[in-house]
C-alpha cells in the first residue's frame, strides 16, 4: 500500500513535470509565432504582422516584437512611437537597428532636420545608403563633400536612390563634374547596373535607351556604332567592357574599330575596360592591355588587377607604380601593403634582409594575425608562433557573461536558427568589453557550443590573446583517425573547416552545402559510392562523424589530383576541380604560390585560400608546438604533368 506522502510526492513530481511540458510547448508556440512575425515583416505584410505580434505580449524579448510591430509600419507610424522605442529598449543593437531604419526613410521624406538630429546616435553606422543620405543633407548645406563621397561611390550595386540621389546632388550643385559622372557611369557597366547607368546618362542629358542596351544588350550596342556626344564614347566604352566579359576578341575588334573617332583618353578608358575583363581569363595578351590603358584613371577593381597581372609577368616595377598609384585606403590595406614591400626587394635585387622602406611596409603588418602579417613576418626574418596564453579565464569572470542580457537574447536567437539576429546582439554585447573580457565571453561561447562565436570573439583581443579559442579542434576523436587513415595534415583540415563552417554544424550555404566541412548533396553521394557507405541520405551530412568522413574523403581525392598541393586542392574544394584545371592550365613554369593564389580570379576563392593556409600554419603551429613557415607550406605551384627536369631549366616568379 501506497503511504500518503508517496503518493503526494508522486502527484507533485506528475504536476511539474506536466507544467515543465506545458511551459516548453508555450514556448515553442511562442517561438513559432515570432519567426511567423519575422517572416511577414519580411514580406511587407502589416495585417500579418500586427496578428503575430498580438499573440507575443510575452514574448521573451519584447524589444524584437515591437521592432517589428513598428518596420511593419514604420513610414505612417508618428515619430512619437519611435521615440518611446528608444527610451524603453535603450542601449539595446535593436534601438540601433531601427534608427537604422527610420534613417532611410527619412531621407525618403528629406526630413533633414530630424535626419541630422539622429544620424550621430547611429552608432554602428554601417549601412552605405545611410552615409549617403547624410552626405546629401550636408552638400545640400552647403559643405564640401565630394571627396568623401568619391570615397564611398564605389560598388554600384548597393546604391539604391540615396547614393543616386546624391550623385545627382553633388552634379546639380557644381562638386562633381562631367569625369565624375562618366567614371560613375563606367564603374555601372562593371557592375552591371543598369539602373544606374540609365540615371547617370539621364543627368548629362543622353540617350537613356542607349545606355540601357549597353549594359544588358552590349553586342546589339556596339553592332549600332558609337555615337558622336562625349557621352555616347563613355556609354560606348561601357558597352566594349560588357561585351569584353563574354569575348575579348569581339570587344578588342568593336575597340580598335572605335579607335579613330576616340580621343587618347577615351582609348585608354576602352582599353582599360578590356584589360579588366580579360585579367578574370588569365590570359597572356592582358598585360599588353594593361599597357595600352596607361594614363586612364582606374576603378578599385581595375587598379587591384593591373597589380595582379604584373605580378603574375614578375613586372615588378609595374607593380610599384600601380600600387603607389592607388587611392590611399587601398593601398593602406595589408594586402597592397605587403605586394609594395615584395616590389621593393625585387627592384633591388633583394631575394632576403630587406631593409629601408621595404622593411618598414613589413614590420607595419607584422603583428597582424592573418595571411599578409604571416608572409610580412616570416619577410623579416622570423617563423610564425603561437603567443603565450595569459592565466585561464576562471569561472568567475564568465559569470558576467553569462548574466550580459545581450548574450542571452543571442543564445535564444541561435536556438532559434536565427543566425543573423544572434550574431547581432553577440556582437553589440561585446563593444563595452576589455580583453580579458572577451575572452571570458568566448569561454562563455565555449561553454554554450557556439564556437563561431567563440573564434570571432577572441580575435578581438590585441594584448592577451587564447589561440585555442581562436583556433579550436572540436571533434577529434572523429578527425584524428580519418585524417590519419587517408594520409592527410590534420592542421589543414582543421583549418579547411574554420574557413568553411567555423565549427557550426548545421551551417548551410546556399549552394546547399552541409555540416562542418559544407559537403554538398551531389558530392556526398558521390563520396558514399566511392567509399562504400551503404544507404547513404543527405540528411547524414548533419552527423559529425559522416560530414568528417564524406569531407576528408573529398578532400583527399582532390589533393591528390592537384599532385598534392594543398594550395591548389584547397582551391579546387572552394571553385571545384574544373574551375581549378582552367587556372591551372595558364601557368608554362612553376609560381611562386603567393602570387597564383593572389591571382586566382574569384575573390571568394582567392580570400577562401588565403584564409584556410593562414589557419592551417596556426593549427600546426599549435598542435606540433613548434614555430612554422607559411611560405614553406605555401611553396610554388606548377603545371600539370610538370617534370623536375623541366623545374631546373626555368626559374620561379623573381622575388
Amino acid at each position: 500500500m501506497i503511504s500518503a506522502s508517496k503518493w503526494i510526492a508522486g502527484a507533485l513530481v506528475v504536476a511539474f513535470t506536466s507544467l515543465a511540458h506545458a511551459d516548453d510547448t508555450d514556448s515553442r508556440r511562442d517561438d513559432d509565432s515570432f519567426l511567423l512575425l519575422r517572416d511577414a515583416v519580411r514580406q511587407d505584410d502589416a495585417a500579418k504582422a500586427d496578428f503575430y505580434a498580438a499573440r507575443l505580449p510575452n514574448y521573451s524579448i519584447p524589444s524584437y516584437v515591437d521592432y517589428y510591430r513598428l518596420k511593419s509600419r514604420l513610414k505612417d507610424v508618428p515619430q512619437s512611437e519611435i521615440r518611446d522605442f528608444f527610451k524603453r529598449y535603450d542601449g539595446q543593437a535593436i534601438v540601433d537597428r531601427l534608427r537604422n531604419d527610420w534613417l532611410l526613410d527619412l531621407g525618403r521624406k528629406r526630413d533633414w532636420a530630424t535626419f541630422d538630429e539622429q544620424y550621430p546616435l547611429f552608432i554602428l553606422n554601417d549601412d552605405t545608403q545611410v552615409k549617403c543620405y547624410a552626405l546629401t543633407s550636408r552638400a545640400l548645406k552647403g559643405q564640401k563633400v565630394a571627396d568623401e563621397a568619391r570615397a564611398l561611390l564605389t560598388a554600384p550595386s548597393v546604391y539604391g536612390e540615396p547614393c543616386a540621389g546624391l550623385i545627382a546632388t553633388l552634379y546639380q550643385n557644381g562638386q562633381f563634374n562631367t569625369e565624375d559622372l562618366y567614371a560613375q557611369l563606367r564603374l555601372s557597366g562593371e557592375y552591371n547596373a543598369t539602373g544606374q547607368a540609365r540615371r547617370i546618362v539621364a543627368l548629362l542629358d543622353g540617350p537613356e535607351k542607349k545606355a540601357v542596351q549597353a549594359v544588358d544588350l552590349p553586342t546589339v550596342a556596339v553592332a549600332k556604332g558609337m555615337g558622336p556626344s562625349k557621352v555616347e564614347h563613355q556609354i560606348y566604352i561601357v558597352a566594349i567592357g560588357r561585351l569584353a566579359k563574354t569575348s575579348i576578341k569581339l570587344a578588342t575588334l568593336a575597340l580598335n574599330k572605335a579607335l579613330p573617332k576616340m580621343t587618347p583618353h577615351e582609348q585608354q578608358q576602352g582599353w582599360a575596360a578590356i584589360a579588366l575583363q580579360s585579367s578574370y581569363t588569365l590570359a597572356p595578351e592582358t598585360a599588353d592591355y594593361w599597357k595600352r590603358s596607361n594614363g586612364a584613371p582606374l576603378s578599385i577593381d581595375q587598379a587591384q588587377w593591373k597589380a595582379r597581372i604584373a605580378l603574375r609577368n614578375g613586372d615588378w616595377r609595374q607593380v610599384e607604380n600601380t600600387i603607389r598609384a592607388m587611392p590611399a585606403a587601398l593601398r593602406g590595406e595589408p594586402t597592397w601593403v605587403y605586394w609594395l614591400g615584395r616590389a621593393l626587394m625585387a627592384r633591388d635585387g633583394v631575394t632576403s634582409q630587406p631593409a629601408g622602406e621595404a622593411l618598414q611596409l613589413f614590420r607595419g603588418i607584422s603583428d597582424q594575425s592573418n595571411y599578409y602579417g604571416q608572409l610580412a613576418l616570416e619577410e623579416t626574418g622570423k617563423l610564425i608562433t603561437i603567443p603565450t596564453a595569459g592565466a585561464p579565464i576562471s569561472q568567475a569572470e564568465i559569470a558576467p557573461m553569462a548574466a550580459n542580457p545581450n548574450f542571452q537574447r543571442a543564445l535564444k536567437f541561435f536556438s532559434m536558427r536565427l543566425r543573423f539576429e544572434g550574431t547581432r546582439e553577440w556582437n553589440w554585447g561585446l563593444r563595452a568589453l576589455n580583453e580579458r573580457e572577451h575572452l571570458a565571453a568566448a569561454e562563455f561561447a565555449r561553454q554554450n557550443n557556439i564556437l563561431d562565436r567563440m573564434v570571432n570573439t577572441s580575435e578581438r583581443t590585441r594584448i592577451q590573446v587564447d589561440y585555442t579559442q581562436r583556433f579550436p579542434s572540436p571533434h577529434n576523436d572523429v578527425m584524428h583517425p580519418a585524417t590519419q587513415t587517408l594520409g592527410l595534415d590534420k592542421a589543414w583540415v582543421y583549418g579547411l573547416i574554420r574557413q568553411e563552417s567555423r565549427f557550426i554544424m548545421d551551417a548551410q550555404s546556399h549552394a546547399g552545402a552541409s555540416g562542418l566541412m559544407q559537403v554538398m548533396p551531389s558530392t556526398g553521394r558521390w563520396i558514399a559510392k566511392k567509399i562504400g557507405l551503404a544507404d547513404f541520405a543527405q540528411d547524414m551530412l548533419s552527423d559529425v562523424r559522416t560530414n568528417i568522413l564524406l569531407g576528408t574523403n573529398y578532400l583527399n581525392m582532390v589533393l591528390g589530383n592537384m599532385d598534392g598541393s594543398q594550395v591548389l586542392a584547397t582551391a579546387a574544394y572552394n571553385a571545384g576541380p574544373g574551375r581549378l584545371r582552367t587556372w591551372r592550365a595558364t601557368l608554362t613554369k612553376p609560381m611562386d604560390s603567393t602570387v597564383f593564389i593572389e591571382s586566382i580570379p574569384y575573390v571568394e576563392t582567392r580570400t577562401y585560400v588565403k584564409n584556410v593556409m593562414s589557419n592551417a600554419t596556426y593549427y600546426a603551429a599549435l598542435f606540433e608546438g613548434r614555430p612554422q613557415s607559411l611560405k614553406a607550406r605555401l611553396g610554388s605551384v606548377a603545371p600539370k604533368g610538370y617534370t623536375e627536369a623541366e623545374e631546373q631549366e626555368t626559374s620561379f616568379v623573381p622575388r
